[in-house]
C-alpha cells in the first residue's frame, strides 16, 4: 500500500514539475498556469510552472512551433491575430480574411483607419487613392460576393463593411481626420468648447450674417469659397501644430475648423 501511494505521488509531482521554456523574447507571452488548445482535432492541455527565482518574470510557453507574446509583457508592439475557424495566427491583425483559410473574421479594434488603406499614420494623404482603396474594400464585402459563406461569415462581413465606410468618412474630411488622429495620439478633443477669442467670434457671426443675407447661389458659392480657404490655412495650421507635437495648438486649429465645417453646412442647406 505504502508503495502504491509512493508511486501515485511520484506521477503527481512529475506532472506538476515542468522545465520552463525560455524562447527569445519576440516570440513569448505571458500566459496562464494552463493552457487548452485544440491543434489537428487534438485537445492539448499544458501545465506551467514558472522560474522559482522570478516572481515578476513572464512564463514562457511553446506550442505548435510558434510562441505568442501579449501586448502588455513585450516590448515588442505587433499585434497577434488568431483565426477564429481555423485557429492559425499571424503577427499581424487580420482586417478581412484569415490568410491561411480564407475565412471572413470579425472586426478587430486594434486595426485603426489608416491601416484599413495601407496609410502611413500622417494627416495629409492622397484622397484620390484613399478612393480607389475604399471601392476596391467594398467590392470584395459586397453582400453577392458572400451569399455563400455561413452566417456567421456573412455577419463577420457586413460589419467589417460598416467599418470601412466610417473609417472612409472620417479619413475623407480634413476636420474628422484631424480629430481621429489626434485620437490616436491619445489627445481627444472636445470640439464643442467655447471659443473666446473675440476677433474669430466677431468673423463668424458675420459670417453667419452674410449667410443669412445672401439672395441667390451665386453668392452663397461665393461666401463657401472663402470659407472653404479659411477652413484650408486652420488645416495647414493644424499639421504644423500636430507634427511639431504642439497638440493645444492643434487642438485649437481644429476647434476653428469646426466652425467654418458648420458655416459650410449651413451653406449647403440653403442652397
Amino acid at each position: 500500500m505504502n508503495r502504491a501511494r509512493k508511486l501515485v505521488a511520484s506521477s503527481v509531482s512529475s506532472l506538476l514539475t515542468r522545465r520552463a521554456y525560455s524562447p527569445p523574447p519576440s516570440t513569448s507571452f505571458w500566459c496562464n498556469p494552463v493552457l487548452t488548445k485544440i491543434a489537428n482535432n487534438h485537445l492539448i492541455r499544458e501545465s506551467l510552472q514558472p522560474p522559482s527565482s522570478s516572481a515578476n518574470k513572464p512564463l514562457w510557453l511553446r506550442f505548435s512551433g510558434r510562441g505568442f507574446c501579449s501586448e502588455g509583457s513585450c516590448n515588442d508592439k505587433r499585434i497577434s491575430s488568431v483565426c477564429w475557424n481555423c485557429g492559425s495566427s499571424s503577427e499581424k491583425a487580420a482586417f478581412l480574411f484569415c490568410e491561411s483559410c480564407r475565412s471572413i473574421q470579425p472586426i478587430d479594434d486594434s486595426v485603426d483607419y489608416f491601416q484599413i488603406f495601407g496609410l502611413e499614420k500622417k494627416y495629409e494623404l492622397d484622397a484620390g487613392s484613399l478612393e480607389g482603396i475604399y471601392k476596391d474594400w467594398q467590392k470584395k464585402l459586397h453582400p453577392d460576393l458572400v451569399h455563400n459563406k455561413s452566417q456567421k461569415e456573412r455577419d463577420y462581413a457586413a460589419d467589417q463593411s460598416a467599418k470601412v465606410t466610417e473609417a472612409y468618412r472620417t479619413l475623407t474630411k480634413r476636420l474628422s481626420r484631424a480629430m481621429y488622429i489626434m485620437k490616436l495620439n491619445g489627445k481627444n478633443v472636445n470640439e464643442e468648447d467655447t471659443i473666446t477669442d473675440p476677433t474669430l467670434l466677431m468673423e463668424i457671426m458675420e459670417l453667419r450674417e452674410a449667410i443669412a443675407e445672401a439672395n441667390d447661389s451665386k453668392e452663397l458659392d461665393q461666401i463657401r469659397s472663402q470659407v472653404q480657404e479659411k477652413q484650408k490655412q486652420w488645416s495647414d495650421s493644424f499639421v504644423e501644430a500636430f507634427e511639431s507635437h504642439r497638440f493645444d495648438e492643434a487642438v485649437k486649429c481644429i476647434q476653428r475648423m469646426t466652425y467654418y465645417e458648420r458655416a459650410c453646412e449651413e451653406i449647403v442647406k440653403k442652397l
